[in-house]
């Protein structure tokens, strides 16, 4: 576009001034064949702006869920608190009727690596791990997170892959850089869970968020350092790897086509965070 023109983006800055250097550097990354965003992928300053709205409601909500889990409810019980909290704040829970999905929160539990579903007669125990997935739309914005919650005292198996699990999304964070790859971050992620005995699971993966619940590009946690899409300020996406036990292979509730369970039957853990690169490194919105 004319670089004396006003930029694209709404941001009413002179495009020389704002988008233009950004978008020269694509295209020389482009021009070596890399995986390269495309302008639909780079958030305005608008879009920013409602999406953070989107994150701080969707923090709220799982606050609100770390204050009132307990031994003994049903995960029927998480899935009200969800809907309340998001709804009286003006907001959608994002999974209710998505593709067909029945409630408003994901909740796996123990060998279910994602996609469980809330229902009453799923009783919390004494030593279960389970994840809680929050997703919410905000005036037509959407955020996306997920907490580990452990069950009273739990085993020591369970205490080691929740660590793990932990540390593998802190080490992707720190691996999320401007001008970087989606590779790097799934090679840090990747790299510390087998160091640890673990395995990534590698079919699902995270997303790009904001304007839809699940946007481009596709984040894979088992890609090659250097590989995949470049990362580019102003891009959103979770990282969110799935932290298996034993295998990373795994097969799908036949009866409700939804929740994904490991293959073995081991354990399974999962943390989300939603995230936006910057100019000078990596943003956390909602986690």
């Amino acid at each position: 576009m004319e670089r004396n023109g006003l930029c694209w983006c709404g941001s009413g800055k002179k495009y020389k001034k704002c988008h233009m250097a950004i978008e020269e550097k694509i295209k020389l990354h482009a021009d070596r064949g890399e995986i390269v965003p495309n302008r639909k992928l780079l958030k305005t300053p608008f879009q920013i702006e409602k999406i953070k709205e989107s994150a701080a409601l969707n923090t709220a909500v799982l606050d609100a869920v770390a204050e009132q889990i307990h031994i003994g409810m049903s995960t029927e019980e998480i899935d009200k608190i969800v809907y309340d909290v998001t709804t009286k704040n003006g907001g959608i829970p994002a999974p209710l009727h998505y593709q067909g999905f029945p409630k408003s929160v994901c909740t796996s539990l123990n060998n279910e690596i994602c996609h469980g579903i809330p229902d009453e007669n799923i009783i919390l125990r004494e030593g279960d791990i389970i994840n809680v997935d929050v997703s919410t739309i905000l005036n037509g914005y959407f955020s996306d997170a997920s907490r580990m919650f452990k069950m009273g005292k739990i085993s020591e198996r369970a205490e080691r892959i929740i660590k793990v699990t932990e540390e593998c999304v802190e080490l992707g964070l720190a691996a999320a850089k401007p001008w970087g790859h989606l590779g790097d971050i799934a090679d840090a992620i990747n790299t510390h869970a087998q160091a640890n005995g673990y395995s990534v699971v590698e079919e699902i993966g995270g997303h790009g968020i904001g304007l839809q619940f699940h946007e481009d590009p596709f984040v894979s946690y088992v890609t090659p350092k250097g590989s995949e899409m470049l990362l580019v300020p102003g891009m959103m996406f979770t990282i969110e790897p799935m932290i298996n036990e034993g295998s990373p292979d795994f097969f799908i509730d036949e009866e409700n086509d939804w929740t994904v369970y490991t293959i073995d039957d081991g354990l399974s853990a999962q943390i989300e965070y939603m995230v936006m690169i910057t100019e000078d490194g990596v943003e956390v919105l909602a986690k």
